[in-house]
């Protein structure tokens, strides 16, 4: 990858523009991704045995390298972030291709742990490239596009599978194999077509924690617990207790894509126009209704509504990253990013594990705990400033507390 930029000194514009290339990323990403997690919980059930304990260690183990994305700056000082970012893609792709071809408890977790790895560090790393690039005016906006992107390429997923699954009539390691190769063959296009694009401000080498940073590792830190629910329990909840099978999961998951890749790019510009505060807000509202169904739903037509709204509500997090990126330092973003994420998996670590236990006894009870954390998340929600900066991090910060004095 040369050094690349525009005749006025900007980075390089229309296809080899730099939210072309993340645009790019996010559809490797999600070919494999959304390909594993959907055929998860068929997989672990049909193929490996799992019951509701195997699947909470086995999503802990997922989770183990979203905990350690700290270690990312260390990454950092051997090569750029555009290049880990490529190099992320390629371990996410080599663990789907592998999974089918190891339908053992111990490989599972194994391929999982290669898997993870990939996708929670290219995450870090592609929200730390767009927080850079993107101006803050122009980053919620920038953000929902890059979604719709993603959703777009998780369409193309559960296209495929529908096509190898229902008329081609392959199985779980075909699948895997096709949609791994996909997030490889992508990954390799854009090292080889696309520059290195410079970053505007040199990013510090070290780990950082921050005071003023203390609400959004906050909102971080509860938005990673809640999360857990919706990705361990709710889709595990479509199988076990209703019979859902992969191509009726597929289209539960075509539908939730659907919503983001119509709606992503204009939630982004309304929460440029609304604030975060008040998109936060809405999305931890919504989140306590969800979940307090989820706990005493009978009906699987109701689950269905439910999941599709949960997940929806997920385009709102985009309010999270622009308050983050409203009151940072510059050069303390890709940092920062590493830190957070880390946050963001100290309850994925152990949260499932103890819940497969609790889901054992009483699923409703796991549905509860997450419209809790739900409501935790609202109340610290409302500490975020209508306009956030540096020196205005929190409703009671000097600089609010200053102005409203005048």
């Amino acid at each position: 990858m040369s050094t690349s930029t525009a005749p006025g000194g900007g980075p390089t514009i229309g296809w080899r523009s730099p939210i072309v290339m993340l645009m790019l990323m996010a559809v490797a990403m999600q070919l494999s991704h959304q390909t594993w997690f959907t055929l998860l919980n068929n997989f672990a059930i049909d193929r490996v045995g799992f019951t509701g304990r195997e699947i909470g260690i086995l999503q802990s183990i997922r989770e183990i390298p979203g905990f350690l994305s700290f270690a990312v700056v260390l990454v950092l000082l051997f090569m750029r972030e555009q290049s880990l970012a490529l190099l992320a893609l390629v371990c996410l792709g080599l663990g789907t291709a592998l999974t089918g071809y190891f339908p053992t408890e111990w490989a599972f977790y194994a391929t999982t742990l290669l898997m993870s790895l990939g996708f929670h560090y290219y995450e870090t790393v592609a929200q730390s490239l767009a927080l850079q690039w993107f101006p803050k005016a122009e980053a919620a906006h920038g953000l929902g596009r890059i979604l719709a992107a993603s959703s777009f390429a998780a369409i193309g997923s559960y296209g495929l599978i529908y096509l190898t699954w229902t008329l081609l009539g392959l199985d779980f390691r075909e699948v895997y194999l096709v949609t791994g190769l996909a997030t490889l063959a992508i990954a390799g296009y854009v090292w080889y077509a696309y520059p290195y694009f410079p970053q505007k401000v040199a990013q510090k080498r070290e780990l950082i924690v921050r005071k003023r940073y203390w609400l959004f590792y906050a909102l971080t830190f509860m938005g990673g617990a809640r999360r857990q629910i919706f990705v361990v329990f709710a889709g595990f909840m479509m199988v076990e207790k209703f019979g859902f099978t992969v191509t009726t999961i597929t289209t539960l998951f075509l539908v939730n894509h659907l919503f983001n890749m119509v709606l992503a790019p204009r939630i982004g510009k309304l929460i440029g126009r609304v604030g975060e505060r008040a998109a936060l807000t809405f999305e931890y509202i919504g989140l306590i209704a969800v979940f307090t169904a989820y706990a005493f739903v009978e009906s699987p037509w109701i689950a269905a509504f439910l999941y599709v709204a949960d997940h929806a509500f997920f385009a709102m997090s985009i309010a999270m990253k622009t308050y983050f990126q409203k009151i940072a330092d510059p050069a303390e973003i890709a940092p920062t990013a590493g830190v957070a994420f880390t946050i963001n998996h100290i309850a994925a670590v152990f949260l499932p594990v103890l819940l497969g236990y609790v889901w054992l006894q009483n699923p409703s009870a796991v549905f509860l705990l997450g419209a809790a954390m739900a409501g935790v998340s609202l109340v610290i929600a409302r500490l975020v400033p209508r306009h956030p900066e540096p020196g205005r991090e929190i409703i009671w910060s000097r600089k609010s507390v200053a102005e409203a004095a005048e």
